[in-house]
């Protein structure tokens, strides 16, 4: 069976403008005759990505930057998602909790890095719990607004149906409100690889990971590493949000719906 020539098209389409770009880029600079300090080239850049491959630089330091951030996002999805269900279901909860959450929200999570340097020095702790601290608020607020914002038709079907208040919380509202759950794991796994790698630019050398690698590279003016070191980012970024999306998918096909084509 053939497949539609616009589907494929369009599934060809970001590589296509990925490739566009660093050509252009790359004519660009050879043509300009711009120093590599300033702007180096995307074959030049790729050289050096191999390099760091190859001399295990890259490896080493991505492995400790990945188990931060995921220690502190497991810590963050099952605290954040707990409170939120709890928040949810019970006023109490909701109107005690609702004024820390609107008090802490707004305020910029990297301005509590001193204070966490202080607490608990630079080592480990430090940077699991930014990591954790970052993704917890927008876990808790999508689990709370899910859960707030299930159709009371659906509720009432299910009493009507004879279903006690556990019964319809676990097969009606929790299910219901898994949309916003995933949408939030999904904010707070981006928001946590962000804050990760600035707390790791603070941290010391011994540690390592992709914010250390990032900022003594810079302090040394190779700007090859640099860009080399933001590929790796922006690639291992990609993959675990794609990774989340198609775990949604399974776990809940019915949320995802909207992502297929």
């Amino acid at each position: 069976m053939m497949r539609n020539p616009r589907a494929i098209g369009e599934r060809a389409l970001p590589a296509l403008t990925v490739m566009i770009f660093l050509l252009a880029w790359e004519i660009f600079v050879r043509a300009r005759g711009i120093a590599p300090i300033f702007l180096p080239a995307p074959s030049s850049i790729a050289i050096y990505l191999y390099r760091m491959i190859i001399d295990g630089t890259i490896i080493s330091n991505l492995g400790v930057t990945l188990l931060r951030i995921f220690v502190g996002f497991a810590l963050a999805a099952a605290s954040g998602i707990l409170l939120g269900l709890l928040m949810g279901m019970s006023r109490i909860v909701a109107r005690i909790a609702d004024a820390w959450i609107a008090a802490l929200y707004p305020l910029p999570k990297i301005s509590l890095i001193p204070l966490l340097i202080i607490w608990l020095g630079t080592g480990e702790a430090y940077k699991i719990m930014i990591s954790a601290v970052t993704a917890f608020f927008p876990i808790v607020i999508s689990t709370y607004a899910g859960i707030r914002q299930v159709d009371q038709g659906l509720i009432k079907a299910a009493k009507d149906l004879g279903a006690d208040q556990r019964q319809i919380q676990l097969k009606v509202v929790i299910p219901a409100a898994i949309p916003s759950i995933l949408a939030g794991l999904q904010l707070g796994m981006g928001v946590t690889i962000i804050l990760v790698v600035a707390a790791e630019m603070i941290g010391t050398s011994a540690h390592g990971g992709m914010g250390y690698l990032l900022i003594s590279a810079g302090q040394v003016m190779e700007t090859e590493k640099v860009f080399a070191s933001l590929v790796v980012l922006a690639v291992v970024g990609a993959l675990v949000i794609k990774l989340q999306q198609w775990t949604d998918r399974k776990l809940a096909p019915w949320a995802a719906h909207a992502d297929e084509r």
